[in-house]
This record gives C-alpha cells, sequence and structure tokens, in this order.
C-alpha cells in the first residue's frame, strides 16, 4: 500500500530534472502539474529559470502536457502563457485524465512521467495510472490555500517511511 505513495524519483525543483536524466530514465514525456509544482500558488506565471526549463524540455523533443486539480479558467490561462496543452480539472488522483491525456497525445505509458508536488494527488495519480512518477518540493508552500497545506504534514510521514 505505501509503494503507491512512494515516488519513482525525487527532487528539489522541476529545473532539477535534466534532460540526460530523464533520458536515462526512458522519459519522453512529461505530465506537469501547475500550482507548486511549475509555480508559487499566488503566482499566475512560472519564475524565468521553470520558462528556460521548460524551453530545455521542449528543445530536446520531450512531449509536455499541464495536469492540474484547479480551475479550468485559470489553468488555461497558464497553457497559454506557457504554451502547452491542458486538463483541468483533472480530478487527481484518479488516474482518468493521465489515460486520456497518454491516449490522445500518442504517448507510451513506460515512457511518461508525472510531475507534481503533491504525495496524494499527483503521485497517487501517476501511481494509478502505471507511469513513473516524480515528486517536486512545492514552491510556495506557505502560500498554498488551507486544504493544500493541511496534507502537508501526512505527506512528510509517508515520505519518511
Amino acid at each position: 500500500m505505501f509503494s503507491l505513495f512512494r515516488p519513482d524519483i525525487e527532487v528539489s525543483g522541476v529545473i532539477d530534472l535534466t534532460v540526460e536524466r530523464l533520458r536515462v530514465a526512458g522519459i519522453k514525456a512529461l505530465l506537469l502539474d501547475v500550482d507548486s509544482t511549475l509555480k508559487r500558488y499566488g503566482n499566475s506565471d512560472p519564475a524565468p529559470e521553470v520558462i528556460d526549463w521548460l524551453e530545455r524540455m521542449r528543445a530536446a523533443g520531450l512531449g509536455l502536457y499541464l495536469i492540474s486539480n484547479g480551475g479550468g479558467v485559470r489553468i488555461q490561462k497558464f497553457s497559454q502563457n506557457v504554451q502547452i496543452p491542458f486538463i483541468a480539472p483533472a480530478m487527481k488522483p484518479l488516474p482518468f485524465a493521465i489515460h486520456r491525456v497518454i491516449k490522445s497525445m500518442n504517448y507510451e505509458k513506460k515512457t511518461t512521467a508525472m510531475v507534481g508536488d503533491q504525495l496524494f494527488t499527483d503521485v497517487l495519480a501517476g501511481k494509478l495510472a502505471g507511469i513513473l512518477t516524480i515528486l517536486v518540493k512545492p514552491q510556495g508552500e506557505k502560500e498554498e490555500p488551507w486544504f493544500a497545506r493541511i496534507k502537508r504534514p501526512l505527506e512528510k510521514l509517508f515520505l519518511k517511511r
């Protein structure tokens, strides 16, 4: 049971995921959470280093797709800013949005990874979908709404196991 909450890879932030590291893991497509993963919760745009990282991933030919539980209008605006397609709300941890994206984009499960900052949504959704999971430390954790912050202590307990 605990294996459903154990990410395959942990990094400090998305910018620590290099093209080389992803290639070694066999990854050709990234499904990316938005809030606290690509940007701080209260911001509407990612930091410049995240924009540069997205450009490096795109230039390397990696497939990129946003999968967020956030509101559709807000995520749509973010999607337009970074020019990456999206699905929102994704209803993670249910894996249906992940399955839909993999099928519609002709990705393969074995070469696709879910990248996010939460064990109980992003990692669990990726595990239930049968893809590699990458956990990043949340950006701007103190700015998150209460319903996100309340899960953080429990996530830390699970990570210690």
